[in-house]
Order: structure tokens, then sequence, then C-alpha cells
């Protein structure tokens, strides 16, 4: 039996730096909240499917040299993976508090209905973030 291959802190660095390059245009441009106003939890819930697909697709499928049995596991799931699902997701969700883009662009909604607005506004951007976020890991 092989060793799993641990997962280390300078990967997870490599899948930020690509997460918040990818997900910096898409949180502060007016179209993508437009977006997400008009977004349904069903909607949202495809992005967040579509998004771990890409993002393992991207890890495992598009990298021959990985594989997802050789690799440190939490709770039967490659840490690999955790880690970029939480890149894609954390990178938008700081940049979009960090600039304020809840409040520039959703001022007119009440604060539960801005919170609703938002994570649906984190997973339109979080598609391009766990592009970023999969193709540093890839790269580097």
């Amino acid at each position: 039996m092989q060793e799993r291959q641990k997962h280390k802190l300078a990967d997870t660095a490599q899948q930020i730096v690509g997460g918040f390059l990818l997900a910096g245009p898409f949180v502060v441009t007016q179209e993508v909240w437009m977006l997400a106003r008009n977004m349904t939890v069903y909607h949202s819930l495809f992005l967040v499917c579509a998004i771990m697909a890409i993002g393992y697709g991207g890890l495992y499928g598009a990298d021959n040299d990985r594989d997802p049995s050789r690799e440190a596991v939490f709770a039967g799931v490659p840490v690999r993976f955790i880690s970029v699902m939480i890149v894609a997701f954390g990178s938008v969700a700081t940049l979009a508090y960090a600039i304020t883009a809840p409040d520039l662009f959703l001022s007119d909604l009440q604060q539960t209905d801005r919170l609703y607005v938002t994570f649906r506004a984190m997973s339109v951007a979080a598609v391009f973030s766990v592009v970023g976020a999969v193709t540093t890991d890839s790269l580097f």
C-alpha cells in the first residue's frame, strides 16, 4: 500500500493566489450582484454543484499525475479538494466584505435579504475563483 501524500501549506497558498486573482473582477462587478438578486436557491445549489465538479475535475481529471486515492483525506474526501472549495468560496467572501460590496450593491435591501443575495453572488463569483485556485494548484 502506498503512503498518502500530505497536503502542504504551500499548496493552499498557491490556491489562494489563484482564487483571489480570478475572484476579484467578479466581486466588484455590478452585473454579478444583479444576477444574484434574480437567482433562486436552486440556481445557487446548481452553481455549487458545478463549482465542486469543476474543482474535482480540475484537480484530478486534468492532471494525470494526481490520484485522489493517494492523497490525504478527511472524512473520505481528499484534503486538497476541501482546501480548493474553502479557497474558492472563502476568497470571494473575504473580498466581498473587505471592499464592502454588499453594502454598495445591495444598500436598498434589508440585512437578511442582503445576506441571502450575498451568498448567491458568492456562488456566481466562486465559479471563477475555483478555476483560478485549481489552475495555480496544478501548475505549481
